[in-house]
């Protein structure tokens, strides 16, 4: 049997620039930051006193998600509830009582509730366990995520969280490709959400000092492949998107923003934080994904990078892309950016949000840049698309997702062409 073709019809982004698919889109090729100081939690303790937050959701969240229902869920749900209405209503996705038994949900989360695990355990020591609210494990775990999107939408097929650290929204479009490929769905509403601003979250990368520490320049702080960088920016929100196989999208007429062609998957099996020499997993990643959508490395125009702005990572994609795509990276004729320069790195999130800027980088001929690239690292010499975003027709892209425990993603999307 023939595998089904996967394409992209819908695109929701809650992000630390903006709340919006085009709003997103628009602030990121502007180069606009959204990193700044935490107002989420009184953070006069820490060392690290910043972050990308999504601002004004208390606010925008009631476009979404029905105000007596907000005590079920932590903010990471919200935000998943709220990139999912946009990317079905993006997608102009409608479906019948039958279509509903084959359509799922996948949604990538790395921590799940932490705010509401903070405040159950405040709860538990202040006043008790008998005072601790009846919504705080449906607050907590990972998978309402999907659970409350696949309850919103009415989508009947399988529905599930996978953790991957900061791989998780990039495998669960991978998967959720997967489920199409194989026939056995015909829509799949997937993606990632992360709300870690916490602090919990905040406190616990810092004590691995993961994170910048530029308190007094945080819109500078994420500086991806810079000599300067210091660390990673905590960031928080969603990116779903509506994927459906290509016979039901043609069918009903759907806009097609781009086609998932290839899925690549490795483990370093290496380190607990740390990347492989050489990030050796990674090139395996590029590699598997390459291959699975039948193209040669040069023809990849454009990769949208991990690129957390840490010290080590970078390099080691840096050599891992270098390694892969050989003389197109090295002469510059591979175009490479970071998107966590503007947004800080959304975790469980980041691989869902950048895969839909590739999707919109191929519909639009637009590539988002890497902001603070001032001083290139002599270590990571490819072109990062530095400080403006560029325009370029490409017919594929690539999209790295790493994640502390060795995970490695990586997601071909290509143009499609009938």
């Amino acid at each position: 049997m023939a595998s089904e073709r996967v394409v992209i019809t819908g695109i929701g982004l809650v992000t630390p620039v903006a709340i919006g698919k085009r709003e997103s889109w628009e602030a990121l090729l502007a180069g606009k930051s959204g990193i700044a100081p935490i107002t989420l939690f009184d953070c006069a303790a820490f060392r690290v006193r910043f972050a990308g937050e999504v601002k004004g959701w208390d606010d925008a969240r009631l476009r979404f998600i029905e105000r007596k229902k907000l005590k079920e869920m932590d903010r990471f749900t919200e935000f998943a509830l709220g990139a999912a209405d946009m990317a079905v209503k993006d997608a102009e996705l409608s479906l019948t009582e039958e279509e509903r038994n084959e359509a799922g949900c996948f949604v990538g989360v790395g921590l799940g509730g932490l705010s509401t695990l903070e405040k159950t355990k405040q709860t538990l020591m202040e006043k008790g366990p008998q005072k601790i609210s009846p919504y705080s494990i449906p607050g907590i775990i990972a998978n309402l995520a999907a659970g409350q999107v696949s309850m919103a939408h009415g989508l009947r097929g399988p529905s599930y969280c996978n953790t991957s650290a900061c791989s998780s929204g990039a495998h669960a479009i991978g998967e959720a490709a997967e489920w199409i490929r194989r026939g056995k769905m015909h829509v799949m509403v997937c993606g990632g959400a992360e709300a870690t601003v916490t602090p919990v979250g905040i406190g616990g990368f810092e004590a691995m000092h993961a994170l910048s520490k530029r308190n007094d320049n945080p819109e500078g702080a994420s500086r991806p492949f810079d000599s300067g960088r210091d660390g990673f920016v905590c960031g928080e929100g969603a990116g779903i998107v509506v994927l459906e196989s290509l016979t039901r999208a043609r069918k009903r007429g759907a806009r097609i923003y781009a086609e998932i062609t290839g899925y690549g998957a490795s483990s370093d099996a290496h380190h607990l934080t740390n990347p492989a020499p050489h990030g050796e997993g990674a090139q395996r990643s590029m590699r598997m994904a390459l291959s699975d959508a039948g193209i040669s490395p040069d023809a990849v125009g454009y990769v949208n990078a991990h690129g957390t702005s840490t010290p080590v990572g970078d390099i080691a994609e840096s050599e891992a892309i270098t390694a892969v795509f050989g003389h197109h990276a090295t002469s510059k004729e591979l175009w490479v950016s970071s998107t966590k320069s503007m947004m800080g790195h959304l975790l469980g999130a980041a691989g869902a949000v950048e895969s839909a800027l590739c999707a919109l980088a191929i519909a639009e001929g637009k590539i988002p840049p890497t902001i603070n690239l001032t001083n290139p690292d002599p270590q990571c010499p490819l072109d990062y698309v530095a400080n403006t975003a560029r325009e370029r027709h490409i017919k594929h892209a690539l999209n790295n997702s790493f994640g502390f425990g060795g995970t490695n993603c990586s997601l071909v999307l290509s143009r499609y062409a009938g």
